[in-house]
């Protein structure tokens, strides 16, 4: 990607949840379409793990749900994503192991000063997201509920439940087992770590269901063999070890009442978002079962639980992957954008 891919948007020194501070940040974004005159148009799409504003364009489109033509889309990069400011792009003094923890708390705070101080954006329409992107859609709503009007987060959740962070301990551990890590100073990239890790990655990424009935063949792969060998190569060419590390770190941290405004009072965060909400999980994702939507549901005033069955599991939402589920998301995210 070249910087005519996107825009920056310059925060400067950010002061982060933690107490530490994240300097000369920056946030990479890309808008699509014009704000219309009452500036009711807004759509708002953060990014998910080992996504960019690029892979976020297989989610709307001519005729789609999400079309430029009729709104404004603002795609934007994740801190820790590699475009966004990330261990691998940060200033010396907190480049690598040394870049501070982010919350998505945090992401969204700056989120909105680019929206409102950059775009001029005082209200949206929706937010929404797969995975990472919908638990930001999540922290919008709650974080600001005065300027979100809905959300559709799919296979997502408002907190990392402690199964999904157990499994995010296992990749971490993964990558880390290679002596090139070297504590996050390394010379080399760590590449038998990346591997390690997108192959363990890959086990939860898919259902049972898919694996059994080969269905990695409608993507384009003969045997399981050559999808774990493409998971490899994608993360050993396209991903910092320290950048999945920091964007992993944020995951295990979320929680939208983990805030001053909630102080962990997680039904209090979800009785807070006043945004109507779709909540899609996919019946087999293995990181955000349909239990962990089910109960938020229960404890929000406008969210309807609205599951999807698919044996791409967590992948399902990927484009290309299962149409079906892309038909299904689009028929929500068309009904949630319907005037009420």
């Amino acid at each position: 990607m070249t910087s005519s891919d996107y825009e920056v948007f310059d925060l400067g020194r950010v002061e982060l949840q933690s107490g530490e501070e994240l300097l000369e940040a920056k946030l990479a974004y890309k808008t699509y379409g014009t704000l219309n005159a009452d500036a009711s148009n807004v759509v708002v799409l953060p990014t998910f793990y080992t996504g960019t504003h690029i892979r976020n364009e297989g989610f709307f489109g001519p005729g789609r749900a999400i079309d430029p033509a009729h709104h404004f889309v603002v795609s934007i990069n994740m801190f820790g994503n590699g475009v966004s400011s990330s261990p691998s792009n940060a200033t010396a003094l907190q480049a690598g192991p040394r870049f501070p923890a982010v919350t998505l708390s945090d992401n969204v705070r700056c989120q909105r000063l680019l929206l409102t101080e950059r775009l001029g954006v005082t209200r949206i329409a929706l937010v929404a997201g797969w995975s990472m992107a919908g638990c930001q859609a999540y922290q919008w709503a709650s974080q600001y509920p005065d300027m979100v009007e809905a959300i559709v987060p799919f296979c997502a959740s408002a907190r990392v439940s402690p199964h999904n962070f157990v499994f995010l301990e296992g990749v971490k551990a993964a990558l880390q087992a290679d002596q090139d890590w070297a504590g996050g100073d390394y010379v080399h990239p760590p590449t038998r770590g990346l591997r390690a890790f997108a192959r363990v990655y890959a086990g939860w990424a898919y259902s049972q269901t898919f694996y059994r009935e080969g269905l990695y063949r409608r993507i384009g792969y003969a045997t399981i063999e050559d999808l774990l060998c493409d998971w490899e190569d994608d993360h050993v060419r396209n991903w910092d070890a320290n950048d999945l590390l920091a964007m992993l770190r944020t995951w295990q941290a979320a929680d939208i009442s983990a805030t001053s405004a909630y102080r962990g009072d997680f039904a209090k965060a979800l009785q807070s978002i006043t945004a109507r909400a779709v909540l899609i999980p996919c019946v087999q994702d293995l990181y955000f079962p349909p239990a962990d939507n089910e109960i938020e549901a229960r404890h929000m005033n406008r969210a309807s639980f609205r599951p999807f069955d698919s044996p791409f599991g967590h992948c399902a939402p990927s484009p290309g992957n299962d149409p079906a589920f892309t038909r299904f998301l689009d028929q929500q995210i068309a009904e949630v954008l319907r005037p009420h």
